[in-house]
């Protein structure tokens, strides 16, 4: 999606997709956008952390079989985030 901070806790006060993502129940509040911009300036800006991030998402995957694969094919087409 094509959407800011606000535009992503926003839509995840009624969007019950997002709120099963990140594991939410219906009711439950959401953060304050704020908290979002601040997470990605302060922790994303290293580019090791965010490999580290990915890194253990996929282990995880691997370990619960969602990927049942070692080797994962990557699309690297550049889209907007």
């Amino acid at each position: 999606f094509d959407l800011s901070d606000v535009d992503v806790v926003e839509r995840s006060k009624y969007d019950m997709s997002l709120k099963y993502f990140l594991d939410m129940a219906p009711e439950d509040e959401v953060i304050n956008p704020s908290s979002l911009t601040k997470f990605r300036k302060l922790r994303l800006k290293d580019v090791n952390l965010l490999d580290m991030l990915i890194q253990k998402t996929v282990e995880i995957a691997l370990e619960k079989e969602i990927i049942k694969s070692r080797a994962i094919i990557v699309d690297a087409t550049h889209t907007k985030s």
